[in-house]
């Protein structure tokens, strides 16, 4: 099927734990995805243009929780967001809880004002867990943020700064 998504990698780790540092992800819509427990230290993520300008198309991550009581989520530390596509979502809400944080992170303008998406399912804006925490450049803007975004306090963001996130 000409245009289809493909998975162009995939890892697998002992009970679903990840530990990403230094890589360069490339892609257009929910290219990091699936439900399990990652840390992307020092990472660029690149967001591709849709090449048929879609701008719903522009979408990091889509990480699968289903509900609070899972041990799953994604953080982001020490990385930055470029690329060519325009008002890209940092994360939309495929489930119903996602947990998805990052924290000193670049973003550039391509990042869109509010950053994350109930995906069009306005009551996941009580269910989702989305933090930014000291983040950096035109694309993290407080004052945009959706209100279900957390601004994270020190205290708040220390469990998603540390290799122990991942065991």
């Amino acid at each position: 099927m000409v245009g289809a998504q493909a998975v162009a990698l995939r890892a697998s780790g002992e009970k679903g734990n990840h530990f990403f540092k230094d890589c360069h992800i490339h892609g257009t819509v929910d290219f990091i995805f699936r439900s399990a427990t990652s840390l992307y230290l020092n990472s660029e993520i690149f967001v591709e243009g849709d090449p048929e300008g879609d701008l719903e198309m522009a979408i990091i991550i889509a990480q699968v929780r289903e509900s609070s009581s899972e041990d799953t989520s994604y953080s982001f530390v020490h990385g930055k967001i470029t690329g060519t596509a325009k008002d890209v979502f940092l994360g939309r809400a495929w489930k119903s809880s996602p947990r998805v944080v990052y924290s000193y992170t670049e973003m550039d303008e391509i990042v869109h004002p509010g950053g994350w998406s109930s995906n069009r399912q306005p009551e996941r804006a009580e269910t989702v867990y989305y933090g930014d925490y000291k983040c950096m450049r035109k694309g993290a803007t407080p004052v945009t943020r959706e209100k279900f975004v957390k601004q994270l306090s020190d205290a708040e963001a220390e469990p998603f700064l540390v290799l122990d996130y991942v065991e």
